[in-house]
């Protein structure tokens, strides 16, 4: 069924398909839209799943900590602040190995308090053990909803479906809505490996000396090795049942490019736009999208961007005494490999700003016309401030 709908009703929708049995709430904006439509489904019957109302972001994962551990499938949302208020548990998610499901809608950290697009939250998690999934429009939103449980159930890791604020979050588009039939076929109720049980009683959680530690955190880091293979297993069983796919990353027009684009989020679809445009005026450009985050695909982008002479990349985010985030995890991924591009960083859109495709084709001809990069990471659209005396 084809419906017009917002994305944050894509993930409610999402949710919903995939059976969520606890949903944890604590409404912030931009992501209140996603547990309302939740709770109304919990509530006229047409998800059968326990709706619990929490006080805050902390208790919401804390609540899905517990539920998970009893086996059941787990849902949640979230945005800045309160992804940020829930740090603390997204590291005990990871260590615990639950496969929480979890939607953060990017939106900018205070002070200044700003509602609007900014991946820095999300991306300021990014050490936790949460596999990150950053989604383009709203069907690929509902599409990772029902893969991200699939991947979570798989390696025993929890999943964080990525969306902008209001550029998605609140923005109406066609979506294809699975029946539940085909979804059911995709995703099979969850039969966990372990989990509480009176009958068959565990610890969990328990104090982890010196002698066990660090086998633990390597298990996690062999999880998200594994979740590489495995979401292309997911995406293919995907495409089977519903004809669609998207990779841990999407190149466009790599093969011959000399400059290459390197996009996430919705900015993704401003610069394939772009990219158009330009090819046809005979530019040698190309676009990079990355889904996939953590873990980080690393030999798909060497094999994207190998032969370009020049990347840049676009950050939606920033880390303060370094640079864009996603421009150091491409730097860090093409270190190694012999003669490869240089890298040009680029920060634009942050707090919401809008990336116009004036924006973009600035940052490719400044790319283009470079000898090299002038900084690790070069501000886009800054207003000229007046600094006092």
């Amino acid at each position: 069924m084809r419906k017009v709908i917002e994305g944050s009703h894509a993930v409610a929708e999402g949710a919903r398909l995939a059976r969520a049995q606890v949903i944890s709430a604590y409404p912030i904006t931009p992501q209140t839209h996603i547990v309302e439509r939740l709770s109304e489904f919990c509530a006229d019957g047409t998800l059968d799943a326990r709706f619990l109302r929490v006080e805050s972001e902390h208790s919401a994962l804390a609540a899905l900590i517990g539920a998970a551990s009893t086996g059941v499938r787990t849902f949640t949302a979230t945005s800045s602040q309160g992804l940020a208020l829930m740090h603390e548990l997204l590291h005990w998610a990871s260590g615990a190995r639950l496969p929480v499901v979890m939607a953060n809608v990017n939106r900018a950290l205070a002070p200044g308090w700003n509602i609007w697009a900014d991946q820095t939250d999300s991306l300021a998690q990014r050490d936790t053990g949460w596999i990150q999934l950053y989604c383009e429009d709203s069907q690929e939103v509902l599409d990772t909803t029902l893969q991200a449980y699939r991947l979570a159930e798989w390696v025993y890791l929890p999943v964080m479906v990525i969306l902008d604020a209001f550029f998605l979050s609140h923005t109406y588009e066609p979506v294809d809505i699975p029946d539940q039939e085909s979804v059911d076929r995709f995703l099979p109720p969850f039969q966990p490996r372990f989990h509480l049980d009176p009958e068959s009683p565990c610890t969990f959680g328990q104090m982890s000396p010196p002698g066990v530690y660090m086998e633990m955190r390597r298990s996690i880091q062999d999880a998200m090795e594994d979740a590489l293979l495995a979401f292309a297993d997911v995406e293919e069983e995907f495409s089977r049942v519903h004809g669609r796919r998207y990779g841990p990353v999407e190149a466009v027009h790599c093969d011959d490019a000399r400059v290459i684009l390197v996009t996430s989020g919705t900015v993704t679809s401003t610069s394939r736009q772009v990219i158009a445009e330009l090819r046809a005026r005979g530019e040698k450009v190309g676009l990079l999208k990355v889904k996939l985050f953590r873990p980080f695909p690393v030999e798909s982008i060497r094999t994207a961007l190998g032969r370009a002479q020049k990347v840049a990349v676009i950050d939606r985010n920033f880390s303060f005494g370094a640079s864009g985030i996603f421009a150091q995890e491409i730097r860090a991924a093409l270190c190694n490999l012999p003669g490869h591009p240089a890298v040009f960083g680029y920060v634009a859109g942050l707090g919401g700003r809008d990336v116009t495709t004036a924006t973009i084709e600035e940052i490719y001809i400044r790319t283009r016309d470079a000898e090299a990069p002038q900084g690790e990471s070069l501000w886009v659209g800054l207003q000229e401030v007046k600094h006092a005396p």
